[in-house]
């Protein structure tokens, strides 16, 4: 306040339009954001199944190119290609891997009767935890079915069933509908956009495409790698249930960074169990295994498709992991490739504006002279 006089009050007013407009965009993503939870499983499916579809489509080109020129025919033949080395697989390995289950609960009373006599490699547990005595306080306090859970049980477990046989058929129709109709979806995205912007964002959707399509074909080929060569080395060590434990790290394998070495460390443990002797031929091979995979089969795999330093995959997975779970962790990774195009194709463009017209750039956004 100078010379005593008052400053004159400045009114903020706002038109009912534009608060009703503010409003209303509010509720709108309100809305939206909780659709999304309650279709969260749905979303699920779909991720998986555009995964799926991403893997599949190479086949699917590489069809159309040699074989056949229509894509629904070139569809057919992948999907049943896909569906036949699936069932050829569960075939040769499902009556194993059951066996060995079986087998495993058969043992399982025995590693009870050894818990509870304190006696054999996991009698530690009652010796030194006292395993025993607190599951039976638990008993005695809250009875079987807070321990166990065996309230609902059974219900549970249909619904478990049913939801998995649903998920998979709608996984399977809507991957082959993706494979159909993918090209068509994008068409229409770039019909969308101005006519002068889709000879920069075409490029841009390739590299997208093969990023994340190469990601997802290596990280399939790098598990299946991971398991196989796992059960054969079980297998040679006589460690019981191979088959089973070689499933058990390719799909945990599939998971970046973590995923190896949380199926290391489980295995290991199984085999460890079993024999010191087994547990230390196990522990190698999966140090040695790592460093070929780490050096050799993803610098293969991953090299001309996700160009992304060990820092940024380490940030995007964190991410991923923290905001969906292991799907997250998944899709983390060719998420991040994507968005790193995305911003090299603005940076290379906005270059390319400063030096071609610079008189229609801000003043701000010149480069410092000199």
């Amino acid at each position: 306040m100078l010379g005593g006089q008052v400053p004159p009050e400045r009114v903020v007013s706002f038109r009912p339009h534009t608060v009703l407009s503010v409003l209303g965009v509010i509720l709108a993503v309100v809305a939206i954001l909780q659709i999304l939870w309650i279709a969260r499983g749905v979303i699920t499916w779909v991720f998986v199944a555009l995964f799926l579809a991403l893997a599949i489509n190479p086949l699917v080109d590489w069809l159309q190119a040699k074989w056949v020129t229509r894509r629904s025919l070139a569809v057919a033949i992948a999907s049943l290609a896909v569906l036949g080395g699936i069932a050829a697989l569960a075939a040769t390995f499902v009556p194993i891997l059951v066996s060995q289950v079986n087998d495993f609960i058969d043992a399982v009373p025995g590693y009870v009767d050894d818990i509870t006599r304190g006696r054999g490699r996991l009698g530690f547990l009652q010796d030194d935890y006292h395993i025993v005595d607190r599951v039976r306080e638990a008993i005695e306090s809250g009875g079987a079915s807070r321990v166990l859970g065996f309230s609902g049980t059974a219900i549970a477990v249909t619904k478990g069933i049913i939801h998995i046989v649903v998920a998979t058929i709608a996984i399977t129709f809507m991957t082959f509908f993706m494979l159909l109709e993918g090209p068509n979806w994008v068409e229409r995205f770039y019909g969308l956009l101005p006519e002068q912007s889709q000879a920069r964002w075409r490029p841009v959707g390739r590299d997208i495409y093969r990023t994340v399509g190469g990601y997802v074909t290596g990280n399939l080929l790098i598990s299946l790698i991971a398991g196989v060569s796992s059960t054969i080395v079980f297998w040679a060590v006589g460690l019981p249930y191979a088959v089973a434990l070689g499933l058990l790290v390719a799909i945990l394998d599939l998971i970046p960074l973590a995923g190896a070495t949380l199926a290391a460390i489980i295995v290991t443990t199984v085999a460890a169990l079993d024999s010191i002797t087994s547990g230390v031929i196990v522990l190698v091979f999966f140090i040695a295994y790592q460093q070929v995979e780490n050096h050799l089969l993803q610098p293969l795999v991953y090299g001309r498709t996700v160009q992304l330093s060990p820092l940024a995959v380490l940030i995007s997975v964190l991410i991923g992991a923290e905001i969906a779970g292991v799907l997250g962790a998944l899709g983390a990774i060719p998420v991040a490739g994507a968005v790193q195009i995305i911003i090299i194709d603005y940076l290379r463009n906005r270059r390319e504006r400063l030096v071609a017209r610079p008189e229609d750039v801000p003043p701000e956004e010149l480069p410092a002279p000199g």
